[in-house]
């Protein structure tokens, strides 16, 4: 080991420990204490959590969290939280959460049970699946297509590592790209340095809509992996994670997440005022219903 990695091991090690000793003191003290909550953000996870025309970071998840502050204020009987925002990527987002960086992260984040070794997840928000998008040029029309050929998709998601281990047992000699964003992702298959980009098909279905020329687009018909949304939180914080899952509980019940989804999903949205078009799914009214964090596809 060089001096240099025995270095990097060390903060590692170092990141890890605060992350532990924040959960064990509990991130309600925290904030608490310091009368501050911070929140992880995408840049371009629309129209999740990103920034609009105007530079403000907006979006479905962040209105969600928004709503989970305003039940922690009201659980410590607080008069004001200072909301710090603090950006993340796909590649970040877990060892920024683990060190205790950000206390929420509020944006398009996959629960699944390997993720659940490292941190926790509140009740799901979205559901959606793992597909591909392509030029209608390119004629791909199924996985099989994509055989030898460069495809692209984002660092530090579950659709990379699904395209990876997919590529690897039926033997497709995919050449795969990873791209430190959905925008840059987006932009190795529109400028032909990739022929699909694997992603979740509402990141898709937002940025073909926001696209040059959206007809010119096609996403895959084929579902891969089933992808429920949760907002992250640190592991092994039972009293934090109470409160938020309450606060979405109650957003449940009370039917105010029918108000924000339409906001996000069924009106214009900024920047330029695109509706997505896309009415709730059957797999996230059931999760309305009967809220879960579970991590396992076959819950929903």
């Amino acid at each position: 080991m060089t001096r240099f990695s025995a270095v990097f091991v060390a903060l590692a090690a170092a990141g890890a420990l605060s992350g532990t000793a924040l959960a064990q003191e509990g991130t309600l003290k925290k904030i608490k204490d310091t009368g501050t909550v911070t929140l992880g953000h995408r840049d371009t996870s629309i129209p999740f959590s990103y920034y609009d025309d105007k530079q403000k970071v907006v979006g479905y998840a962040m209105d969600i969290c928004y709503k989970i502050v305003d039940a922690v204020k009201a659980n410590l009987k607080m008069k004001k939280i200072d909301v710090k925002l603090n950006p993340v990527t796909s590649a970040t987002r877990i060892p920024l959460m683990a060190n205790g960086t950000i206390d929420l992260e509020c944006g398009s984040t996959t629960n699944n049970l390997d993720r659940q070794k490292q941190v926790w997840f509140t009740i799901t928000h979205f559901v959606t699946a793992n597909r591909y998008v392509a030029k209608k040029s390119s004629k791909i029309k199924s996985l099989a297509d994509l055989k030898g050929k460069t495809v692209v998709s984002t660092s530090g998601t579950t659709n990379i590592k699904w395209a990876t281990e997919e590529n690897a047992k039926r033997k497709l000699g995919m050449n795969i790209i990873a791209a430190k964003d959905h925008a840059e992702a987006f932009l190795t298959v529109e400028t032909g340095r990739a022929v699909a980009f694997f992603m979740d098909d509402i990141l898709l279905y937002s940025l073909v809509a926001n696209s040059k020329n959206p007809s010119e687009w096609a996403i895959g018909s084929e579902a891969y992996t089933v992808e429920p949304y949760g907002i992250m939180l640190r592991k092994d914080d039972a009293a934090f994670k109470k409160v938020v899952d309450a606060a979405v509980r109650n957003l449940y019940k009370s039917g105010e997440i029918n108000k924000i989804y339409d906001k996000w999903f069924l009106k214009p949205v900024p920047p330029k005022g695109i509706n997505l078009n896309v009415p709730m799914s059957a797999q996230f009214k059931k999760v309305v219903a009967n809220p879960t964090d579970s991590g396992d596809p076959k819950a929903y």
